[in-house]
């Protein structure tokens, strides 16, 4: 208990430090707009991701360190590199699509395809779509999921017919999101 009250009373007296400093900030009224301002693009930031991403799409610390490499005034750089790899998502689900189509599919190049897309899809941060692709390149290389234990042929065919449906989805999801993000960046 003692402990415990140690840490209530050091936390009282930081919050009272800074409650002392938003104070003296908010005494000059470029400071305190500039504060306002930085509060409603969080509050905008938070409930952006509270509305579209409930569901665990994004994984924002990745896609705000990408997000920090913009000019402060637009989201070009971003931007480009997001609306870039939806073109090359694209291009590649086609390519998995055509490695389905033999009548034994083309594994090797459906883990290659899958290793490939999960890097592009990690540097975005989006979760979904990568843990999906890390399994595509695991059963392309006739393993499970967890890319530990080996699987028949028949098994990986019949996963991968079945994670590229979900991937897609998710890839749907994910690229909604974003576009929903930049539409409303140019507002």
């Amino acid at each position: 208990a003692e402990t415990e009250e140690g840490r209530t009373d050091s936390g009282n007296a930081k919050g009272s430090v800074d409650q002392t400093e938003t104070t003296e900030k908010k005494n000059d009224p470029e400071q305190e707009q500039e504060q306002e301002q930085e509060q409603e693009q969080e509050l905008d930031q938070d409930c952006f991701a509270d509305d579209y991403d409930g569901d665990g799409i994004i994984d924002h610390t990745t896609f705000d360190q990408l997000l920090e490499m913009d000019d402060e005034e637009d989201h070009e750089f971003s931007k480009s590199l997001v609306f870039n790899y939806f073109e090359q998502a694209e291009k590649t689900f086609e390519e998995m699509d055509e490695a389905m189509e033999n009548e034994r599919p083309d594994f090797p190049n459906l883990s290659r395809l899958g290793h490939f897309l999960k890097g592009s899809s990690a540097a975005l941060g989006l979760i979904k779509v990568r843990e999906s692709c890390e399994k595509l390149q695991h059963y392309g290389n006739r393993k499970d999921a967890t890319g530990i234990n080996t699987i028949s042929n028949d098994r990986a065919e019949a996963l991968i017919k079945a994670l590229l449906v979900t991937m897609k989805k998710e890839y749907d999801e994910a690229e909604s999101f974003l576009t929903r993000f930049y539409e409303e960046e140019e507002k």
